[in-house]
């Protein structure tokens, strides 16, 4: 019984087959339909190709929410580099909180010439095409983001000439932990000084002379430290046209969770408004000489995260290439066969030409006898 039972479920099955059984002996082999064969079978392996290497590359996944780590600290990275000596200049922090947060509990002075050697000017030029592109191709960011290892470094290479001058600028390198709260870090003339009410510097005792605000931005960051990810500010560099001049740059800070196949970070991305004015009381023009980064942070947090496209997207997506160019390809031969059916085949010389009357020659013409019937009454 169960031996009849598959024997009939077998020929359910047969007879449900909805693909049709075409005898050899009906099917006609041409050479347009070979070449359109070969054609569409390079297509689908050009294609099948191609899309495997979509398959094996990875895209960028942006995802928004509110930010509610209100309790940690912000960590500035800097690296500028000032055209005054170290002990002319003073760089702190003083947050909405009024909070001070001075040089020295992190930051270096480092006395050094203002004028970079032939190897540092070529990595500065780099870097500023680089950025010149990330504003261009915005694309290009995930690709740092792919890229960004620990072990990178996107840090000025160290001078490879001897020093033929004594240091001219201060280059202030270091990092500083504030709170999460809105902020100004500047650097200014004179030594900051602490007091209850704020803070000052010791300007009176630096010669209006020898001013000059002229500043590179080597690297500048928040958040954790990512050697191979490149910042907004990263290559600036402004060169002061007077003594007295501010260099004012506004940043809204974006804290942003990195997870990508190679790290796991939280940093912080940031966008900059820049504006520079010579300070002139005369003219109205008022404030204080220097360089001031007035932060604040945005409530939004972007999670980044690398993804890869999943095995069965691949397979769908390669079926639907290998099905749509087979049906495509079959629909459009038949429509050209269609097409040149009609002009070479039907349209032939002669075909529609009138048969030709016949030709009398005379009496020799032979009539064919009519008859007709004559009815009596």
């Amino acid at each position: 019984m169960r031996r009849l039972s598959r024997k009939k479920t077998l020929n359910l099955v047969k007879e449900l087959d909805a693909f049709p059984k075409v005898p050899e002996s009906y099917v006609e082999t041409s050479a347009s339909r070979g070449t359109v064969s070969l054609l569409a079978f390079a297509v689908m392996v050009m294609l099948t190709v191609m899309e495997f290497f979509v398959y094996r590359d990875t895209h960028m996944k942006y995802e928004y929410e509110v930010d509610k780590d209100f309790s940690s600290k912000l960590r500035i990275n800097v690296d500028i580099t000032v055209a005054m000596r170290c002990q002319y200049v003073g760089a702190d922090v003083l947050d909405l909180a009024e909070t001070m947060v001075t040089s020295s509990n992190g930051l270096v002075y480092e006395p050094v010439i203002f004028d970079l050697s032939p190897l540092q000017r070529q990595w500065h030029r780099i870097l500023q095409l680089t950025q010149n592109r990330l504003q261009e191709e915005h694309s290009l960011q995930d690709i740092i983001f792919k890229s960004a290892i620990k072990s990178a470094t996107t840090a000025l290479p160290p001078r490879e000439d001897s020093l033929l001058q004594p240091p001219d600028a201060c280059r202030i390198h270091g990092h500083l932990y504030v709170n999460k709260v809105a902020g100004n870090f500047h650097i200014t003339v004179g030594k900051a000084i602490p007091h209850p009410r704020g803070h000052a510097h010791l300007a009176a005792l630096v010669s209006h002379e020898t001013y000059n605000f002229s500043h590179r931005i080597d690297h500048l960051s928040f958040g954790e430290l990512l050697p191979g990810i490149i910042n907004t500010l990263d290559g600036t560099e402004k060169i002061a046209s007077d003594h007295n001049q501010m260099f004012q740059y506004f940043i809204t800070i974006v804290p942003t969770k990195l997870r990508t196949y190679r790290i796991s970070s939280d940093t912080h991305q940031f966008a900059v408004t820049e504006r520079e004015r010579v300070i002139d009381h005369a003219t109205g023009s008022h404030g204080v000489s220097g360089i001031f980064m007035k932060y604040d942070i945005s409530s939004l947090m972007v999670t980044v995260t690398e993804s890869h496209m999943p095995l069965w997207q691949f397979l769908v997506r390669l079926c639907g290439i290998i099905g749509g160019i087979y049906s495509t390809t079959g629909i459009l031969h038949g429509i050209a066969e269609f097409i040149v059916d009609i002009i070479c085949c039907r349209f032939k010389l002669g075909v529609y030409k009138s048969t030709p009357a016949p030709v009398h020659n005379g009496d020799t013409d032979n009539h064919v006898p009519v008859l007709t019937e004559n009815s009596t009454h």
